[in-house]
């Protein structure tokens, strides 16, 4: 029997559309939950706070292991306080700042590939994808960047729940997922309590110390909301961009009219990396809870409805998309929801947006030639959960 661990990407994405078939918005009567897979209707949701509640404590409530990481979580989050806490953390966050990381995200890249240098065979994941984001943002943070095995181990346990089933109820499967993590959970609190404590005693030229500084209305965001921002830039935002590196590549190695493109012309390469954000969703779902009875896509919603938005569906939407199921490093416009929308767009995409944009420029002035290895496999996570690869080897040829 062939275990969800074991599914391919091709098998959720029929599974996707075996459920659209049914509806663009439909109630699972096996997960309890609303299931949309619509483009249209998930950006109606996205884009009202107010009516679709990102808190979800009533369905789920926290454990006592993940009370510090809900606080400062504000993906998880509704208005008045998701405007402040986001507010506070983006006077930190800027966009100038992230911009101003790309000469070290530059040197970095090269770093690493130096490290493998005159090999034939790489894999991708180790010698590049996981190394770069992480040491980037540990480095902006403030956090020693070699403990970066144990941030990986953080991310295998709480990214990687192979045990979760598409047709179990998201209680059942959220509260055994809690119950797997606590333990890394508790150990993620106390190492992140230890050097926001630190950074408090002894403020640096870091974000983290940064953190601890700012302010709104007389207001700064506490140890537990600094714990739980940079517990999910570190790891959230790490994964995002391994995740859009290993995609890439494994699309282009698909598609090699296309790489031959963005290597004759390198403006291709933020159009094909959007595509691949698109065509290969990191994220695939988002959840929802209704605080009022509703309309979506000429379906009615109860209050206290909780709505599964699949995000690699409606990426993937007809009515949106030409060819959806077609890679198009070209497609104009591109309005893919892989960061989101409304007010808890990613607040750092644009981080992993340039780490992805500027890695793979290098990798493809440095390497004449790059594909998947025939003769070793490629290890994806569950594509339930994220759809990425932990491990994807590649032959290469130096330029």
């Amino acid at each position: 029997m062939t275990t969800i661990a074991q599914r391919t990407l091709p098998m959720f994405l029929d599974w996707l559309e075996e459920g659209r078939a049914r509806g663009q918005v439909r109630f699972d009567d096996k997960q309890g939950t609303w299931q949309v897979y619509g483009h249209p209707e998930a950006s109606e949701i996205l884009s009202d706070s107010g009516v679709f509640s990102s808190d979800l404590s009533a369905v789920m409530p926290p454990q006592e292991d993940y009370e510090s990481f809900q606080k400062g979580n504000f993906v998880r989050m509704d208005p008045p306080r998701h405007r402040k806490l986001r507010g506070l953390v983006s006077q930190a966050f800027t966009p100038r700042m992230v911009a101003g990381l790309e000469p070290r995200i530059a040197e970095v890249t090269h770093d690493l590939l130096d490290e493998v240098e005159g090999r034939a065979r790489l894999d991708l994941i180790d010698a590049l994808a996981y190394p770069l984001p992480v040491i980037v943002i540990a480095e902006l943070l403030g956090i020693p960047t070699g403990d970066r095995p144990v941030f990986r181990r953080w991310a295998d346990v709480l990214f990687d729940q192979n045990s979760i089933d598409p047709e179990e109820s998201l209680e059942t499967a959220g509260k055994r997922a809690m119950a797997k993590a606590a333990p890394t959970i508790r150990e993620m609190n106390a190492y992140l309590l230890d050097h926001i404590r630190a950074r408090a005693a002894h403020p640096g030229d870091d974000l983290t110390s940064t953190l601890l500084q700012v302010e709104v209305d007389g207001e700064r965001l506490d140890e537990q909301e600094i714990v739980g921002f940079v517990g999910l830039l570190l790891l959230a935002g790490h994964i995002t961009t391994t995740a859009t590196l290993g995609n890439t590549i494994v699309s282009l190695d698909e598609c090699p009219e296309a790489a031959e493109e963005i290597r004759r012309d390198p403006g291709l390469l933020p159009g094909a990396i959007e595509e691949s954000i698109r065509y290969r969703t990191p994220f695939p779902r988002l959840v929802r809870m209704t605080t009022a009875p509703t309309r979506v896509g000429g379906v009615d919603l109860p209050a206290g409805a909780v709505i599964q938005l699949w995000v690699t569906a409606a990426n993937r939407d007809p009515r949106i998309f030409d060819e959806p199921n077609r890679f198009d490093i070209r497609r104009r416009p591109n309005p893919h929801l892989s960061f989101g929308h409304g007010i808890h767009f990613c607040l750092g995409a644009p981080l992993a947006r340039l780490e992805a944009k500027v890695a793979l420029r290098i990798l493809l002035e440095r390497y004449g030639d790059i594909t998947v290895a025939a003769d070793e496999p490629v290890v994806h996570r569950n594509p339930w959960l994220m759809v990425s690869v932990n491990r994807l080897p590649l032959d290469v040829s130096i330029t």
